[in-house]
């Protein structure tokens, strides 16, 4: 019995190291393919995800749509792959994505976990397996600075019509007339086609209707329609011009700007007898207005701000704020302790005791000023710190009399006895001893 129970447990372990040099054997990998690393704002990225096996699929394989921070994205289907390497066949599944960029921001598209049912070698039944994408970083590059924000469009073509409603022969004060413009662009999605800037006319009250968008998907490209309307409201007679109105549009494969232009007209508004119909009118197309907003607003999902700025913007300005905030404080803060210190060095300075000395002289009063001076002269590198020597060694060609200071010391010749004293150097003169 004791044989034969270690002869099963020889054969387990042959079984066992028989099935995973068999699950080993199979090969089971992804790869990420862009066609472009750098795009403009709204220029679409192709991204491949394909993921091979050394047998075969059991199942199929279709993620759908995913969301990729700071970009429309457009799943379009999954293509069957095949190759032969060293005499063996490998299938494959190649996902392709098309990713549209809606800001200046760098995008990723990110790792994905996929998972697939594949049969290992021999076999027939499939195992799931998880196979981890790599992420793809897309570099994003501004819309050039000498084109308009609000017209800025990347499309392989883009085409305009329009279409008038009510009739532009006979138009009296009050009338209404409807304008639709539909434009339809190739290889973008509808969100990035720009909205219409309506031009301001003269006598004319302009009302914006509600835009409708919508993006069509074909099994190998992808378009996008914008329709607007808008009503001129005639208020005064006179002849109105309607200006052309151009669109342009950016293809990135040929690297060119082109346009189409809707051709303007000029129209003739006659008088209108009944003029409180245009109060009427225009009431009722204010309501309108206010109601479409309404609904916009009601409809859309707003983007959080913060003080008008995306959160992104608030927390840069924030460290920004706080950045500038830290270099003041240490600014100010040196700027104090260097005030501090200058000030500490003029308190004891030879130039303050000097200026009390001149306040001194001003106040006339002889014992004031006798201290000041000989204050002021404790700090002068003199060889007999006396007011007698001072003035004989630095003294001006004007008389002063150390005995009567208060009448004979002035602003004038005091300033003279310090200028004297600091070029004392370059005027050297011959000092005789005299005893006070």
């Amino acid at each position: 019995m004791k044989r034969l129970g270690k002869v099963n447990y020889i054969l387990f372990l042959s079984f066992l190291f028989l099935g995973t040099q068999w699950l080993q054997a199979q090969s089971v990998w992804s790869s990420v393919q862009v066609n472009k690393k750098s795009v403009y704002v709204g220029e679409p990225v192709q991204v491949s995800i394909t993921v091979y096996t050394s047998t075969w699929f059991t199942k199929g394989l279709d993620l759908g749509n995913i969301t990729v921070n700071g970009a429309f994205t457009v799943y379009f289907r999954p293509v069957s792959r095949s190759f032969m390497q060293n005499g063996k066949n490998y299938s494959g599944v190649e996902l392709i994505y098309h990713v549209f960029p809606f800001s200046d921001d760098d995008i990723q598209f990110p790792s994905l976990d996929i998972e697939v049912e594949t049969p290992p070698p021999g076999g027939y039944k499939g195992v799931k397996r998880v196979v981890k994408s790599k992420a793809v970083t897309i570099n994003v590059k501004p819309i050039p600075a000498n084109f308009k924000h609000s017209e800025w469009l990347v499309a392989t073509s883009l085409n305009v019509s329009e279409r008038w409603s009510g009739s532009t022969k006979n138009i009296k004060v009050g009338d209404v007339l409807e304008r639709t413009i539909t434009r339809n662009a190739g290889w973008t999605v509808a969100e990035l086609i720009p909205p219409t800037e309506w031009d301001s006319l003269p006598h004319v009250s302009i009302y914006p209707g509600r835009s409708e968008i919508h993006s069509n998907k074909s099994k190998t490209a992808i378009s996008a329609q914008r329709t607007e309307t808008v009503r001129y409201l005639f208020e005064e007679e006179g002849d109105v011009t309607i200006p052309d109105k151009v669109y342009t549009w950016y293809n990135s494969y040929h690297k060119k700007l082109y346009k189409r232009t809707l051709k303007g007209m000029t129209v003739h508004v006659g008088p209108n007898p009944d003029l409180g119909m245009l109060e009427s009118v225009r009431d009722s197309l204010m309501f309108q207005q206010q109601e479409i907003v309404a609904n916009e607003n009601k409809n859309e999902t707003k983007t959080l701000t913060i003080l008008g700025l995306s959160p992104k913007q608030f927390v840069i300005a924030t460290l920004g704020a706080l950045l500038l905030l830290l270099l003041l404080f240490r600014f100010f803060k040196w700027l104090l302790k260097y005030i501090k210190a200058r000030r500490k060095a003029y308190l004891h300075s030879e130039l303050y005791y000097f200026n009390r000395l001149k306040k001194a002289i001003r106040s006339k009063d002889e014992l004031q000023i006798k201290n000041a001076m000989y204050r002021w002269i404790d700090e002068l590198d003199l060889k007999e710190p006396s007011i007698n020597y001072l003035i004989i060694a630095c003294g001006s060609e004007s008389s002063i009399d150390k005995t009567a200071l208060a009448t004979t010391l002035t602003q004038k010749n005091v300033k003279e006895l310090r200028k004297n004293y600091l070029h004392r150097e370059e005027h050297q003169k011959k000092i005789f001893w005299i005893n006070p």
